[in-house]
């Protein structure tokens, strides 16, 4: 009942690595399963279940658990030693896999994966024939690497499985290390080699202290701390950043990508409102749609009511207001956004005219309405200051409408098509009022400077 002894019968430096190991396999097996014939996949799927099960069964409770349901004293010893054998194994498979790509079926990639199983399966056979031969009959849950390591067969047993996991960990440690000075690698990826690459350090660090203690033993002194109080520690963290590493470029790169959709989602509302005001209708809203889904409704949404404007749309505003936004010095790649932006705030204006004036004009072709089209308030002020040309009968040529309330000219094609591809740079263009405000104005002061024809 001492709260102080809580801890004790925990073993946090065994049962944390092997829940985050857990949670890294959960993350990676909907994946495996789906693409089973991945080798590459299968390998990252074993190695995990290997190093989970190596902290299982290397805690000190499933230790006294296990050699007291088989009755055998210390039989946990070659079971756990097979498991971290295993272990190395998976770790060369994988950078094996990873080395030479999925689709590579060479002999040299066959021969090197025969020669790590039939290796390391040797080894693991080993491991239980020097126990069977082995004389250990006093259980030890902690310490049984220092308190064995002068027993005949125990001896070799101990040492055999600490070389196999180094010579695996300083193989995988120099691959993980030339792979991550390549280029072409993302971010995710290439942090995910880094802490894989830190782990198996690590792990080195954990063979170090082990042989240490060992060695240790053999010349008569006593560093039994490096194997019960250091080396648990040191695994632990290895672990947990072994299991970080094959997450983070999974988990990194999906982040990254609804990271991204949220952002693109966000950036299309001023283009999306505007569009709006002009169909009255909007996205369907649905509490189960993935930001996804969201964005390519929002989209869709958006290219149709732009696409129901390009009547309106005026090719001589288009290009009087992206030389007003070069004008202002503003870059090429921002002055097109700028200019389409002008356009179509100016293509909706002028469809809420054109519908207002056929909705009060009376059917009579002698209506006043009827005598002329409805104009975009940037051009308005050109034709007003040819009053004096329109009052002569020349103001429909210099409007340049074809027939009585007809829309603007649309767009040429490539415009069209550049419009719809950069609705993202439209509507980000949305919320800088003042640049919109500005290229308006010198665009205006641009068409009531062109002289009448």
């Amino acid at each position: 009942m001492n709260p102080s002894r809580f801890f004790d019968g925990l073993y946090i430096s065994f049962w944390t690595p092997a829940a985050v190991l857990t949670a890294a396999l959960g993350i990676k097996l909907p994946s495996i399963i789906k693409l089973w014939k991945d080798p590459l996949l299968r390998a990252v799927g074993g190695l995990l279940v290997l190093a989970c099960g190596v902290f299982v069964f290397a805690a000190p409770s499933t230790i006294a658990w296990t050699n007291r349901v088989t009755g055998v004293p210390n039989i946990s010893a070659p079971l756990v030693y097979s498991l971290i054998t295993a272990f190395c194994g998976s770790c060369l498979l994988l950078i094996t896999a990873w080395r030479n790509g999925i689709p590579d079926r060479s002999a040299t990639t066959r021969r090197a994966t025969r020669w790590v199983v039939s290796v390391y399966s040797g080894v693991i056979v080993a491991l239980w024939v020097l126990f069977a031969l082995a004389d250990a009959r006093v259980e030890r849950v902690r310490d049984l690497d220092t308190y064995y390591a002068t027993t005949a067969f125990m001896r070799e047993e101990i040492v055999l499985y600490l070389l196999a996991h180094t010579a695996a960990c300083l193989i995988t440690f120099r691959l993980i290390r030339n792979w991550v000075r390549t280029d072409g690698l993302d971010v995710w990826l290439r942090g995910g080699l880094k802490l894989l690459g830190v782990g198996y350090a690590m792990n080195l660090i954990y063979d170090s202290s082990k042989l240490g203690a060992v060695l240790a033993r053999w010349t008569g002194h006593d560093l039994d701390w490096l194997s019960t109080d250091l080396s648990p520690p040191v695994a632990c963290l290895s672990a947990i950043l072994i299991a970080v590493g094959f997450i983070l470029p999974h988990a990194g790169q999906y982040l990254h990508r609804r990271a991204r959709t949220r952002l693109s989602h966000w950036r299309l509302r001023p283009l999306y409102l505007l569009t709006r005001s002009v169909t009255g209708g909007r996205v369907p809203f649905r509490l189960r749609a993935t930001p996804e889904l969201r964005l390519t409704r929002r989209e869709t949404f958006i290219r149709d009511a732009l696409l129901h404007l390009a009547r309106y749309l005026d090719e001589d505003l288009d290009r009087r207001a992206y030389d007003a936004a070069v004008g202002l010095g503003r870059e090429k790649d921002r002055a097109r956004p700028l200019a389409h932006a002008v356009t179509i705030q100016d293509a909706i204006e002028t469809k809420r005219r054109y519908r207002a004036a056929t909705a009060t004009a009376p059917l009579s072709s002698s209506s006043p309405l009827t005598s002329k089209s409805p104009v975009s308030p940037i051009s308005h002020g050109s034709h007003a200051s040819h009053g004096s040309h329109a009052s002569h009968g020349s103001h429909a040529s210099h409007s340049g409408h074809t027939s009585p309330l007809s829309p603007l000219c649309p767009l040429s094609s490539p415009d069209i098509e550049d419009l719809l591809e950069g609705i993202e740079d439209v509507s980000r263009a949305l919320r800088h009022t003042d640049d919109i405000r500005a290229v308006r104005e010198r665009a205006a002061a641009a068409a009531e400077s062109v002289p009448a024809s």
